[in-house]
């Protein structure tokens, strides 16, 4: 999962990027770049690191000009080398940088097409993969200047070469920017614009908040299948460029990643996820009704507001028993097994008055390997609790994603080939229970009905896009279990990295 952002101002865009990419910095922790246009350059500075870290004072100088995009990164199934720090650039048509946030289903295929038009693919990211199929199909213009046909053209044949899930955002030299959504509005694009004394600024993000921390109004979201062109003069270009688009986007977007305070597609995330606790607390009462549960407690902080909603509907107390340390970053998207165990102690604390002599329901969004919910809740025994149930926001996980969630194999997953009560027994639960994947889907219609269906598939293994069978899922689980990781940034060493950091 990554964040994007693109803008097209009157003045200065450096500033504006870097305060957008601070409050989507939960889609990413690993990596952050920034491109900018100036004088018909590109300005650009990426690394490995937070935002914070990454751009120091001499870089936000450099990065002058009034369009440019932005990018935060976290790893799925390529490396996490500073190599593969977004946006990236190619030379030719024009100049071309490009950010994205997703994952590509055919990338062989799509390597091999290259191979043939004598592109190079510097690095595993699919990413620069998409860059050269975009600049590929510019590449066939013939006038020193795009007109939007041309733009939306390049487009549409890249939406019919390309399966998977993809909100892109691109700076073309001397031309825009362009930004696109695949087809199916798997992940998230929104656009927003700014009135100034100057002119009209334009501005595409992953979510809403990080328009409103910007002070852009929300104009909508980017329709699945749609492009938006932005010319350097200011002038907004739109049009459907996919053959048959269809709104399926990725329900785990409201249960964990995107921030409450967005709204994705028309809906809430915060209402989502307030629907979530509602549904959950009438399946708790249904299925526990004898159960001696003496306080709600969440382990923040994404399922916070569900478990109020819990307390509320359950006539329980609500407290907040675990203390979170909010400068380690969120343990479901760190590159490795041995490095989230470590974390989770040093993430979080628990206050023992709230667990000494209690019997607790603990209340999380969603439980993928395991690892952290274990952990949890020896700590919730060690600070004094006398039985400790769990609540998942969430239905099991028992499948991959395969459109930009780091979710690991099906193997890693503690809920494939397991019960509730086999998982329970895993994680040290004295019970355990999960949200249906239908009241979880309702959650999300309620905010937007709209919305006619969910990309679900780590529930159900129901794959939207063409080209996902074993075979794809059998080659991503060589690409994503921790051992591969870990193998696959050794062996890429430090020299790539020593290269990367230096920009500008």
């Amino acid at each position: 999962m990554c964040g994007i952002v693109g803008i097209v101002g009157q003045s200065a865009v450096n500033q504006t990027i870097y305060d957008a990419l601070t409050v989507l910095q939960h889609r990413g922790q690993d990596a952050a770049g920034i491109v900018t246009v100036d004088q018909g350059s590109f300005r650009l500075r990426k690394a490995n690191g937070l935002v914070k870290d990454v751009f120091e004072t001499k870089h936000m100088q450099r990065l002058q000009g009034n369009a440019g995009i932005g990018h935060v990164r976290y790893p799925t199934a390529g490396s996490s080398s500073a190599s593969e720090a977004q946006p990236f650039y190619v030379n030719s048509p024009f100049g071309i940088s490009l950010a994205h946030n997703g994952n590509l289903i055919n990338t062989k295929e799509l390597l091999e097409r290259l191979a043939l038009k004598r592109r190079h693919i510097n690095t595993t990211s699919d990413s620069e993969i998409l860059l050269n199929l975009l600049a590929d199909e510019l590449q066939h213009v013939s006038g020193l200047s795009l007109t939007p046909d041309e733009v939306f053209s390049a487009i549409r044949q890249v939406h019919r070469q390309v399966n998977g899930a993809y909100a892109t955002v691109a700076m073309i030299i001397g031309q825009g920017l362009v930004a696109f959504r695949d087809p199916y509005g798997i992940r998230p694009l929104v656009l927003g614009k700014n009135e100034t004394e100057h002119g009209t600024e334009y501005m595409v993000a992953s979510e809403t908040v990080a328009l409103d921390a910007v002070g852009f109004k929300v104009v909508r979201d980017v329709e699945p299948g749609e492009a938006i062109y932005v010319d350097l003069e200011g002038n907004l270009h739109s049009r459907q460029c996919s053959d048959e688009p269809k709104r399926i986007p990725c329900i785990f977007e409201f249960v964990y990643f995107a921030r409450p305070d967005s709204t994705i597609d028309k809906a809430s995330v915060y209402s989502s996820r307030i629907n979530m606790g509602t549904k959950l607390a009438e399946k708790i009462k249904a299925e526990w009704e004898d159960q001696d549960i003496d306080v709600v407690i969440p382990i923040p902080e994404t399922s916070c507001d569900i478990a109020v909603e819990i307390s509320n509907h359950l006539g329980l107390p609500y407290r907040q028993g675990f203390v979170k340390n909010r400068y380690i970053g969120r343990t479901f998207i760190m590159p490795g097994q041995q490095e989230r165990k470590k974390s989770v102690r040093r993430k979080l604390n628990a206050i023992s008055a709230e667990f000494k002599g209690k019997n607790v329901l603990l209340v999380d969004d969603s439980i993928v390997r395991g690892t952290t919910s274990e952990q949890i809740i020896e700590m919730a025994r060690e600070a004094g609790a006398k039985k400790v149930y769990f609540a998942s926001a969430a239905p099991e996980i028992r499948f991959p994603n395969v459109y930009g969630i780091d979710m690991p194999s099906s193997s890693e997953l503690i809920a494939y080939g397991r019960d509730v009560q086999e998982i329970a027994k895993m994680i040290g639960a004295d019970g355990m229970i999960f949200q249906n994947l239908g009241d979880l889907v309702e959650a999300v219609k309620m905010e937007n009905p709209d919305i006619q269906e969910f990309e679900t598939s780590v529930f159900d293994g129901h794959y939207v896009t063409p080209g996902v069978d074993q075979t794809y899922l059998d080659h991503l689980t060589k690409l994503r279990s921790d051992d591969a990781k870990a193998n696959r940034n050794n062996d890429l060493g430090t020299n790539l990295e020593l290269h990367n950091v230096c920009h500008p």
